[in-house]
């Protein structure tokens, strides 16, 4: 118990240091795992040399993913790809359910681009909306920031999913394709939320000087689409390939959906798609383009890295023999998952770092939990991302960007955005569990 006791003591310092000092969590993640590994029983060299098999093995499977999925967001975000998905959903649904339309495209934004800068593009077209229709702003932004918050933490290639996914050894097509399944009704449960604040808020008037010009030339929807779509239909067909009764066969066909669903060759396809949305007036080269997704990439590289030495430490030290031990009789199977991730985002405001640590703790005790299976370990996956939506408030930059570029106040901004983020988390946890006692 001594061991659990201690891990407790690391995560809550951890949160401490996060949340209070700003402490980077890729420092504190190397250094909790240093501890864990003295208090668990290893010596200098077996902390060291675990450390760092435990970073490189978590880079070396999704390292060059993370950074293929960045740099396309980054190409969505500089040429305005991103806002062309926005005009297509409100072309596609109508303005009079603008407030739909904006859910559907932050669903399909968040994908490939991280949230905050997914929200803060489409900020501008929000603001418009709301002046064109009356409908007041805070609304459509809690209905943009539920879209883009469900595919955050539930589907790859997002980086903290796609983080998960590798830490906990699981199949990234099935938890793509189980991710969607449970983002959508997540994402809707946000917009019926902000359906229900429509009728409790005054429109917001907006001045002229808000509003953004809209002769910038935008990449055709198609071309937008693309490469987001591609890889995602790759990787999946590369599951579907793999299915115990081989429905592609066993020959030449099949080797080609293993090769081009492979998550790296299928992510690198779509880098080529995504060249297609720079504009040749734009002065900046696809160099600059490139090297600002994978600036953007650096960081998160690093902290995944760093959660899978922590993770590796873990499974050195035996703790989840311990963890098995002292829970498995509790029965809590998949509802775990989402109570570390909750309490560890509540507490420390990164959705990412709540994943990627939760993802570290769980993966040595999945076989004592009964989720030692393929299904059972994407369900754990997507367990972690229902935890780490719940909640966001004060100590979390996603909280402070709608706030923000919706015109909130502090308080209005925790009556709206954190209890949606809360019933979208609750929402999460319970399909994931429905679908857990249906396959499990």
């Amino acid at each position: 118990m001594v061991i659990l006791i201690a891990l407790v003591v690391v995560v809550i310092l951890m949160v401490i240091a996060a949340s209070k000092y700003q402490f980077h969590p890729f420092l504190s993640l190397l250094l909790a795992a240093i501890v864990m590994g003295f208090v668990g029983g290893l010596n200098e060299t077996e902390v060291t040399s675990t450390l760092m098999t435990g970073f490189g093995k978590t880079l070396g499977s999704i390292g060059i993913i993370i950074a293929f999925g960045t740099i396309i967001g980054s190409y969505l975000e500089k040429s305005g790809g991103a806002k062309t998905l926005a005009s297509w959903a409100l072309k596609t649904i109508g303005k009079k359910r603008s407030v739909l339309a904006m859910n559907i495209t932050g669903f399909i934004v968040s994908i490939p681009v991280y949230c905050d800068s997914g929200f803060i593009i489409l900020s501008s077209l929000n603001k418009a909306i709301s002046k064109s229709s009356k409908i007041p702003l805070t609304v459509l932004g809690v209905s943009l920031a539920a879209g883009l918050y469900a595919t955050h933490v539930f589907v790859p290639p997002t980086p903290g999913p796609l983080a998960a996914t590798a830490a906990l050894d699981a199949d990234l097509g099935l938890v793509i394709l189980l991710g969607l399944v449970v983002a959508i009704p997540v994402a809707l449960s946000g917009y019926f939320w902000a359906k229900y604040l429509e009728k409790r808020i005054e429109p917001i008037h907006l001045e002229q000087s808000t509003i953004d010009n809209a002769t910038e030339k935008l990449p055709k929807t198609s071309s937008s689409f693309i490469p987001i779509l591609i890889p995602i239909i790759l990787i999946a067909l590369k599951s579907i390939t793999i299915y115990p009764t081989h429905p592609f066969g066993e020959g030449v066909v099949s080797n080609i959906f293993n090769f081009i669903g492979n998550p790296i060759i299928a992510l690198l396809i779509g880098v080529f798609f995504a060249f297609n949305l720079k504009p040749k007036y734009k002065e900046e080269t696809h160099f600059n383009w490139v090297t600002s997704g994978l600036k953007e990439a650096g960081i998160i590289i690093l902290i995944t890295g760093a959660g899978g030495a922590f993770g590796a430490i873990l499974q050195a030290t035996g703790i989840g023999d311990v963890i098995g031990e002292n829970f498995s009789n509790m029965r809590l199977g998949l509802f775990l998952p989402f109570i570390i991730a909750a309490i560890l985002k509540s507490a420390q405001g990164s959705s990412t770092v709540s994943i990627i640590t939760t993802a570290a703790i769980m993966a040595p005790i999945l076989e004592s939990f009964g989720l030692d299976s393929s299904i059972g370990r994407a369900l754990t996956v997507l367990s972690i991302g229902a935890g780490a939506m719940t909640v966001s408030h004060l100590n979390d930059s996603f909280f402070w960007v709608v706030a923000q570029f919706t015109e909130m106040d502090t308080t209005t901004a925790l009556k709206s955005q954190t209890v949606s983020t809360l019933i979208q988390g609750l929402t999460g946890i319970l399909i994931v569990m429905i679908i857990g006692w249906i396959f499990l």
